[in-house]
């Protein structure tokens, strides 16, 4: 779904426009994803021969998607210190060898060299982001995506509020519903429940069960043995036309065992099946009590305080240059309404 097409959306959501104002438009974005994607495209340094691709890129990103969003209010979440850990436990495979390869080998000489420049960048990124109005969120031992999801089902408190999601994770499809929108950078294009339905035959709703038994090669996640997209839909045409669970798909399998050996794989690996699903289902987020209190709090706080001159500073001691044109007038097309 293209620009024109969501605000068409998000127009047809009530007839009455100034009903429509009075909703939340809540941009969530997947921090760490948002800094990955500028640091391996942009191969920028500064006249100290810094590489400044991530960390100018991400802003000039955040601020392309705030003017195209206009939200009322913007989270940026980042992964917490061992953040897999709970993930792991479960599959001890889980995202292994992920950031073990050069990404950007055109400036960098070795793996190491490029890692401590991600770090480094992204330490100075939440400097600059507490100079925003934009509210910043890291839990130790929590991934961005269980943050995401309790964000994007408790921030709505109207049928009107909105929660746009950005990353070029597909994860984040098993949230898309009527109040939440998936924006994927990488292909410019907003998700809606229409979205996932034109693209993968199946509704928002099923996306979980799919990628469960699919798997997901990204995080080594192992699907089915044998089983793909076509061969998934002829086996389960249930996934098209109604929500289906695991538990659903293991009583079809039990009923028709004798029909297909697929159905008998997944009666076998029934176990190593739902590990899947604790390890991808975002409905059920890996937060403990303490984080969910933790994130209502961060949720019923105020905007952070707006400090520009902060943030041209710090822009001015990286040398950032033309990565973003007239920072000044910049600032105040991008955040000045964020400060509401």
């Amino acid at each position: 779904m293209k620009r024109k097409e969501l605000l068409k959306l998000l127009e047809n959501v009530q007839e009455d426009k100034e009903s429509i104002a009075e909703g939340k438009r809540v941009l969530v974005i997947d921090g760490l994803n948002l800094f990955f994607r500028n640091f391996a495209i942009l191969n920028m340094v500064n006249p100290n021969g810094a590489h400044i691709g991530g960390l100018g890129g991400f802003f000039r990103s955040l601020g392309f998607l705030i003017k195209q969003m206009d939200p009322t209010e913007v989270y940026i979440v980042f992964d917490g210190i061992g953040s897999s850990q709970n993930r792991k436990n479960l599959i001890p495979e889980y995202k292994s060898n992920r950031h073990l390869t050069r990404v950007n080998s055109v400036v960098f000489d070795d793996y190491e060299e490029e890692s401590d420049a991600k770090i480094d960048q992204i330490i100075r990124i939440i400097h600059y982001l507490k100079t925003l109005p934009v509210k910043v969120i890291s839990v130790d031992k929590v991934e961005a995506d269980d943050v995401i999801a309790f964000l994007s089902k408790e921030v709505p408190k109207d049928p009107k509020d909105k929660v746009f999601i950005v990353s070029s994770d597909r994860d984040f499809i098993q949230l898309i519903n009527k109040n939440t929108i998936l924006y994927r950078p990488i292909e410019k294009e907003y998700y809606t429940e229409q979205t996932v339905v034109d693209k993968f035959q199946i509704k928002a709703e099923n996306f979980l069960t799919y990628k469960i038994l699919m798997g997901d090669n990204s995080d080594k996640i192992l699907g089915v043995k044998g089983l793909g997209p076509k061969k998934l839909f002829k086996l389960f045409p249930e996934l098209k036309e109604q929500k289906t669970t695991l538990d659903d798909i293991f009583d079809i399998s039990e009923k028709k065992i004798k029909e297909n050996l697929i159905y008998a794989r997944i009666l076998q690996t029934i176990e190593e099946l739902r590990k899947n699903s604790r390890v991808m289902d975002l409905s059920n987020p890996m937060l403990s009590d303490d984080d969910k209190t933790f994130l209502e709090e961060v949720i019923k706080s105020p905007i952070p305080d707006y400090l520009p001159s902060h943030f041209i500073s710090l822009y001015e001691e990286d040398h950032l240059g033309n990565i973003i044109r007239n920072v000044d007038s910049w600032l105040k097309e991008v955040f000045e309404n964020l400060k509401r």
